[in-house]
């Protein structure tokens, strides 16, 4: 690792990583994609990236993954979609090593910009009890009641960036992820998201002819979803900007359960018998990105429709449910 390298990707074997190195790939840049799971689990594996097994938990290895990097994208993080995070709290604090080793070692190492995924599990409980959402501003985090566990480690990690900043001189650049999505990412196993949930649970009646799919809750809750593109273009923006402010990334195209549901069945041309089981995780009642700061800094905010977005990311996943039936 002597050598000069243009972008890190810490997390580059899950779903947004891999997508991003792609990008930056094609972009030309010398691209360091770390991820701590075994290659054969990765969602993407760019052959024209350095691609380096490690726990960026370690500071040693954190630092070992730093070394010679003029940016780094830090993406790694012990996660999954709501059933994953309600379960796992402990799992999801944990990765609070690996952003504050990340950020040690970056700094150390005078790496010239930082970019730390945030989420939009940052903000005040008391504030997403209503389906029926006053859209999430970003001084909405404060006074603190994030999402318990994973959202902890979220805004603590977020102030650890700010403190390097003003402590430091460090460039730090940060970004509120809101309920990313797409091909390539997670779809089955625990810890799928909901737009990649439902597409499974249309597809396999699609395939099964059993057209009967289960609903976490009663499909009322409400939540915005961004596809990766737009992911990819806000991040590099915010990375390469002025401002140091962390924004919301995140559509404020809003939808219940229950029509994110009837979107994919219109996609798939079926129409399912909904099962809710009142018992499952669920989350938050309500939840919508409120874009004022990111046009009024960047005059530009995500902006791919739910329909096109979810017609490339079923189309993807109805593959894989096919092919797992095979």
């Amino acid at each position: 690792m002597s050598k000069q390298t243009d972008v890190v990707v810490a997390g580059g074997g899950g779903f947004i990583g891999g997508h991003l190195v792609g990008e930056l790939l094609a972009q030309g840049k010398t691209v360091r994609s770390i991820d701590i799971k075994p290659p054969h689990e990765w969602h993407q594996l760019h052959q024209d990236a350095e691609n380096v097994i490690a726990d960026l938990s370690l500071l040693d290895s954190a630092r070992a993954g730093v070394q010679n990097a003029r940016q780094v994208y830090m993406l790694a993080a012990d996660m999954g979609g709501m059933g994953f995070i309600e379960n796992n709290k402990a799992a999801c604090m944990m990765s609070v090593l690996t952003s504050t080793h990340m950020l040690q070692a970056a700094h150390e190492a005078g790496v010239e910009r930082y970019f730390y995924s945030s989420s939009a599990c940052v903000y005040a409980a008391d504030k997403q009890t209503d389906p029926n959402v006053t859209a999430l501003k970003e001084e909405d985090a404060y006074p603190a009641q994030p999402e318990d566990g994973y959202g902890w480690e979220k805004l603590f990690s977020e102030r650890m960036c700010r403190h390097y900043a003003e402590d430091h001189g460090f460039t730090t650049r940060v970004a509120r992820y809101h309920n990313v999505y797409g091909p390539h990412g997670t779809w089955n196993g625990g810890r799928e998201k909901a737009p990649a949930a439902v597409c499974r649970k249309v597809a396999e009646a699609v395939v099964s002819g059993d057209h009967r799919i289960d609903i976490w809750g009663d499909g009322q809750q409400s939540r915005s979803f961004m596809y990766i593109d737009d992911c990819l273009h806000g991040t590099q923006m915010i990375m390469h900007a002025d401002s140091g402010v962390p924004v919301n990334l995140g559509s404020s195209e809003l939808v219940t359960i229950n029509q994110l549901v009837d979107i994919v069945e219109q996609i798939a041309g079926i129409r399912c018998e909904r099962t809710y089981q009142l018992d499952a995780p669920q989350g938050v009642r309500g939840r919508n990105s409120d874009n004022k700061l990111i046009r009024e800094i960047y005059g530009w905010e995500p902006s791919i429709s739910l329909l096109d977005g979810l017609e490339k990311t079923y189309a993807w996943v109805y593959d894989q449910v096919k092919r797992s039936h095979q």
